[in-house]
């Protein structure tokens, strides 16, 4: 009986595992939140950044604009530690914004820790941020990104993903974009307003994720410590 009791503390110990790598290696990868947004409006959105080395810190993150929607207003939202580039380019087809004609849009954003023995350290993350709007009438943006690191190495965050395909080893970051509804529309002077709200899902995300952590390495505790005990009860 009492191989049972430890084969089913050893099975849920595995689960547990399998649920606790499962959460950190999905938040492994640079992404962007919230993950969806309206077509036509402002977002506030958070570029999430882990370092995935255990021997050097990342110094650069590069957030390349998708060319073929170009955005005519982009704030970049101060990072303690960091500066900052914004690169622009000259559009071929100028677009309007609360009528008036943008002839160029921004099109890389380089976050450059300031001191190159900090940046993000092993074991850490950072969150980089940025107001954009109006956004555009397609299905969804998509980011690339480059992440330096202190030695060298350039990890490319680029590859789209396919459709009915695997998830490509280092995708690029993607913001699904919705039809604006039809009930319930906000005034457009709401961006600030709507900004607000989008952070405060990144930052609720972030609770649920940090939360789905802790509960599986209890989980892994308590299946262990049953397993223990089960063992002892036998030998007794």
């Amino acid at each position: 009986m009492w191989r049972h009791s430890v084969r089913g503390a050893v099975i849920a110990v595995g689960a547990a595992l399998v649920v606790g790598f499962g959460a950190t290696a999905a938040s492994a990868h640079v992404t962007v939140a919230p993950e969806t947004a309206t077509q036509g409006d402002y977002a506030a959105l958070v570029f999430r950044v882990p370092n995935e080395r255990d021997d050097a810190n990342t110094v650069k993150v590069d957030v390349q604009l998708p060319s073929g929607a170009p955005l005519a207003s982009v704030r970049v939202k101060a990072r303690p530690g960091w500066s900052y580039e914004i690169k622009k380019t000259k559009l071929a087809t100028p677009v309007e914004s609360d009528g008036a004609k943008v002839t160029e849009a921004v099109s890389e954003i380089i976050w450059t820790a300031q001191d190159p023995k900090a940046g993000i350290r092993p074991d850490e993350y950072d969150e980089f941020a940025v107001s954009v709007g109006p956004l555009p009438k397609a299905g969804s943006m998509t980011f690339k990104a480059l992440q330096y690191y202190g030695d060298g190495q350039v990890v490319r965050w680029i590859q789209e993903q396919q459709a009915n395909g695997p998830e490509p080893e280092h995708p690029a970051p993607v913001l699904r974009l919705l039809p604006p509804s039809k009930t319930g529309a906000e005034p457009a002077g709401d961006a600030p307003a709507r900004a607000s709200r989008s952070a405060a899902v990144s930052e609720a995300d972030d609770t649920v994720a940090y939360w789905a952590l802790w509960l599986s390495v209890v989980a892994v505790v308590v299946a262990f410590a049953s397993a223990v005990m089960a063992l002892r009860a036998s030998r007794r």
